[in-house]
């Protein structure tokens, strides 16, 4: 009896033992991946980087655009001037004096009584005289788009129609204070700001030499007191006064 079993057993194939550790790692691996890519994220996350990959190459590739614009240190200290700076014509403008049929004079009764506070910034100025022309709007610099006039001893004076022509606005303005602008045609217009008194209405027909307001002030050049703020424009563009008075 003992030899049967014996020899049934000696018949026996030898079984391979399993290898519990590497199937149980297999396993829990397989089970980790599914769990992973069965998160919301993980698909979106590996797209992402992949499209990251792929830009940074074609950048590396193409290198940086030369047609992007640059900064140079002097851009960051001259700005538009807004409201009172709107239209104004920039160094590459080429604007041509008008003909018109007389000869513009000065918005005041007595230029050489009074004080030119701010002059026009005109490109063609000494770097000087262009420096004298920024004014300072918060913690910018813009160019000055006209000509302030002052009294010495800081006394109003009476602000005149720089030509004859058609009032095409009158209002208050927050930083600019009361404006009166003037039509003459061919695309001239005076502009008159920082004044109290306003002694016009829109769409009234005006002399050369009427009395049309009084200087005031202007929250924008608060610190010159009470002035004027004259400025002329051709065809919606800020032009030197210069180009069409004579001393």
């Amino acid at each position: 009896m003992n030899d049967q079993n014996h020899d049934k057993q000696k018949q026996r194939p030898e079984e391979t033992p399993k290898n519990s550790l590497g199937g149980a790692s297999a396993a829990k691996s397989s089970s980790g991946l599914k769990k992973l890519f069965a998160k919301r994220w993980v698909s979106p996350a590996i797209f992402m980087a992949a499209a990251a990959i792929i830009v940074t190459l074609m950048w590396i590739y193409q290198g940086s655009d030369p047609a992007k614009p640059t900064t140079g240190p002097d851009n960051s200290t001259e700005v538009a001037q807004g409201e009172q700076g709107e239209g104004q014509v920039t160094p590459e403008d080429d604007v041509d004096v008008v003909a018109i049929a007389e000869d513009m004079k000065w918005p005041v009764a007595s230029k050489q009584g009074l004080q030119v506070e701010t002059k026009f910034y005109d490109e063609k100025a000494s770097e000087t005289d262009k420096e004298a022309a920024l004014i300072q709007v918060g913690t910018t610099y813009s160019p000055h788009t006209g000509i302030d006039f002052a009294d010495p001893n800081g006394q109003p004076f009476d602000v005149l129609a720089a030509l004859d022509g058609k009032v095409t606005r009158v209002e208050p303005h927050p930083l600019n204070g009361n404006i009166i602008e003037i039509s003459h045609g061919n695309g001239l217009v005076t502009v008159y700001q920082s004044l109290t008194d306003v002694q016009v209405e829109e769409g009234d027909e005006v002399t050369q030499g009427a009395v049309i307001a009084q200087a005031g002030r202007s929250d924008l050049e608060r610190d010159l007191g009470i002035h004027l703020h004259f400025e002329t424009r051709l065809n919606g563009k800020t032009v030197n006064p210069t180009e069409y008075i004579s001393e």
